[in-house]
């Protein structure tokens, strides 16, 4: 049963410096929740009851967050603030349970997943980027869909969205023979390319960091040498398991992607979230109307 998820935290946050001096990245806030909240609540949704966290010195804010604070709670319950008291309270449902490995040095994302090998062993076990969210505008969660077409067919699934050519070199881009899956359909995938150059990317479709992997692909980490940038990638892994004739789908995603890794995406999450916000969208939209005038 897929149950397993595992998420990699231990990244320096370069790119959102200096905020990410003495915070994780991860703790900066869309609207009211760090972003490691919104993508714990995404796992959860979609059945997740292990959450793995891939983490290094320095980030025990993320495990503290996630615990139980008696005197906060007490406070708000004795003030009557209901509302507040339910917002932190029992974040993680009974039966969720959150655990974090160490990755002792920064090898890449496929060197993070494999440190989590002990906790998934044979398993299939999903991987999340904490530096993506996923907004949607409607009931269905993107990756709790892909979840499903997991468990409906028994196939693999790599969530990806259509770029445009300028951004091709940017991610990893995936095969699927010159099919493009509809909004929450999946196709087979036949490739995968880290970050190559738009003459020889094989298509548009780039992943957006979310992943159902067979457990495999453990094993195949730890066989996988340093490819781009000197570090373990992902993505060669899940090339050789193709290579080998493994079957993996590619997921096409119907929300809105932000790349809260950045500044720029970010502060794009905060308004979309904001606006969505009971208590923010109001004043939130307003501000940005009396923007657009002047």
């Amino acid at each position: 049963m897929l149950n397993k998820v595992v998420i990699p935290v231990a990244g320096l946050g370069t790119r959102v410096l200096p905020a990410s001096k003495s915070i994780p990245k991860e703790m900066l806030t869309v609207v009211d929740k760090p972003v490691i909240q919104h993508v714990v609540e995404e796992a959860i949704a979609a059945g997740m009851t292990q959450i793995i966290l891939v983490t290094r010195s320095g980030k025990s804010a993320l495990e503290d967050h996630f615990d139980r604070n008696a005197e906060l709670e007490q406070v708000l319950e004795a003030k009557g603030k209901d509302k507040l008291l339910a917002s932190i309270k029992d974040m993680l449902p009974r039966g969720v349970q959150l655990i974090s490995v160490r990755q002792d040095e920064a090898r890449g994302l496929g060197h993070a997943v494999l440190c989590a090998a002990e906790l998934t062993g044979a398993d299939d076990f999903a991987v999340m980027l904490p530096d993506m969210l996923i907004d949607n505008s409607d009931d269905t969660r993107d990756f709790a869909a892909m979840v499903d077409a997991y468990r409906q067919h028994g196939r693999g699934q790599v969530m990806v969205e259509q770029v445009p050519a300028d951004q091709v070199e940017r991610y990893g881009i995936v095969d699927c023979g010159g099919q493009t899956p509809a909004v929450r359909e999946h196709a087979p995938m036949q490739d995968v390319v880290e970050k190559p150059p738009l003459a020889e990317a094989p298509s548009n479709l780039a992943i957006v960091g979310r992943y159902i992997l067979p457990g495999k692909i453990m094993q195949l980490l730890q066989s996988t040498p340093p490819g781009a940038g000197n570090e373990i990638q992902l993505t060669d892994a899940i090339k050789t398991l193709l290579d080998e004739g493994g079957a993996l789908d590619a997921f096409t995603m119907g929300g809105d992607l932000y790349d809260c890794g950045n500044k720029a995406g970010l502060l794009k999450a905060n308004v979309a979230f904001g606006l969505k916000h009971p208590e923010t969208s109001e004043e939130l939209s307003a501000f940005l109307q009396g923007l657009s005038v002047k």
